[in-house]
């Protein structure tokens, strides 16, 4: 205890020295947030992946357990005959000649009783072979699992730490905030739908405002970009649009993204948009499950427009990407940034609850776990996601 406890407060103090130094650069802090988030997910990917290898050896160690109990009694059979064989074994017949009828009928009940003695002797030593390897593969898994965890734990940490220097860098007064906090609880009882709740966010509430004129505003001036680009005879390339974390816009429009985007958060995809949604009617979005607790990241550049609890939704964050479209995600527990701010893609910007508060989205499902709800909306109306993903990352999720 005492040895993890000054390895804790190491590791403190030199995040708190990091921290100093990355303050007051933003960039610095945005590539750091970026990094430990992408780390975040995949600690709990690998962690996904040991959890189901455990159920697997759980589940197959379980079987082998009810097999060997279903067959007690013929392996009490097995060691019953071969006792009584050890106890009266056959007569020699060189030994004994006159007795010549004994051991052929011995030779006999032998040749019918062995071959499924030794088959049933060879698939018990077969499954207690496969008994002990399970064991020791559990064994193993569980402590790759203690360790990831340690890992997860640590990088969570340095995970809230750097949210936190960013908000104390970003945060405007604290009275504005609040106030800008209640429009948005006001707003989310009034309106009536997602549209709706768009339009008067941007409308009413000042930072969500100023947000949706800076998006205009870089819509402009990436069409500008692209017609002078046209009119030279340049080709736009949507190269590496995400790795300046200095960025104050987009690099590149939403609507040429298409095959980029990185997912929101690591889990198991349950519903795809257009798929039935058990009411008569179809999906607008998707369904993912996760972890407990697991990180949300921002899927692509943009302004908070709004931040807040909605209806069935939960916690419900929706971004404005510039040109008409927006994301919104639901279902989480905590989030981590405020209307107005601009988030980069891959910038952690929630985090999961435990599955214990209850979305519509986890309701249809009739999910334990938590669930993560993400739609992709344009002038107001959801569209289907799946050609902005980046196609490994969806292809690993839905396998």
């Amino acid at each position: 205890m005492e040895s993890d406890l000054r390895a804790t407060e190491e590791r403190r103090r030199r995040l708190e020295a990091e921290l100093e130094g990355i303050r007051t650069d933003r960039a610095r802090l945005n590539a750091a947030l970026i990094e430990t988030g992408a780390r975040v997910s995949q600690t709990e990917r690998r962690m996904a992946g040991v959890e189901s290898r455990l159920d697997v050896a759980t589940g197959s160690e379980e079987a082998i357990r009810r097999s060997l109990q279903s067959r007690r009694e013929v392996i009490g059979e097995v060691l019953a005959a071969l006792q009584r064989m050890g106890r009266r074994p056959p007569p020699a017949v060189l030994a004994a000649p006159e007795d010549v009828l004994r051991a052929i009928r011995t030779s006999m009940l032998l040749g019918a009783v062995l071959p499924d003695m030794r088959a049933e002797t060879q698939a018990l030593a077969s499954d207690l072979t496969d008994l002990v390897s399970l064991r020791k593969a559990i064994a193993g898994e569980k402590d790759q699992m203690r360790r990831e965890t340690a890992t997860l734990s640590q990088e969570r940490e340095r995970l809230a730490a750097l949210v936190d220097a960013r908000q104390g860098a970003l945060s405007e007064a604290e009275q504005q905030l609040a106030a800008q906090r209640q429009r948005s609880s006001e707003l989310s009882r009034q309106a009536a739908d997602l549209k709706e709740l768009i339009t008067r966010s941007e409308v009413e509430i000042a930072a969500a405002g100023r947000a949706a004129e800076e998006a205009r505003k870089a819509d402009e001036a990436a069409q500008a970009a692209a017609d002078a680009s046209q009119a030279k005879g340049g080709v736009r390339v949507a190269s590496l649009p995400f790795q300046d974390p200095a960025r104050l816009a987009p690099k590149v429009a939403f609507g040429d993204a298409k095959g980029l985007l990185p997912l929101p958060v690591s889990g198991k995809m349950l519903k795809v948009y257009g798929a039935s949604d058990g009411f008569g009617g179809t999906e607008k979005g998707l369904s993912f499950a996760t972890r407990p607790g697991a990180l949300v990241a921002a899927p692509t550049d943009g302004w908070v427009a709004f931040s807040g609890p909605y209806r069935t939704y939960g916690h419900l964050l929706i971004l404005n990407a510039g040109g008409g479209y927006y994301v919104v995600l639901a279902g989480m527990d905590r989030v981590s940034v405020e209307v107005g701010q601009f988030v980069l893609a891959g910038e952690p910007v929630a985090t999961m609850g435990d599955g214990s508060a209850k979305t519509a989205a986890a309701i249809a499902i009739g999910a334990a776990q938590p669930i993560l709800y993400v739609e992709f909306r344009k002038d107001g109306a959801a569209i289907d996601p799946a050609p902005w993903w980046a196609k490994p990352e969806l292809e690993k999720v839905r396998g």
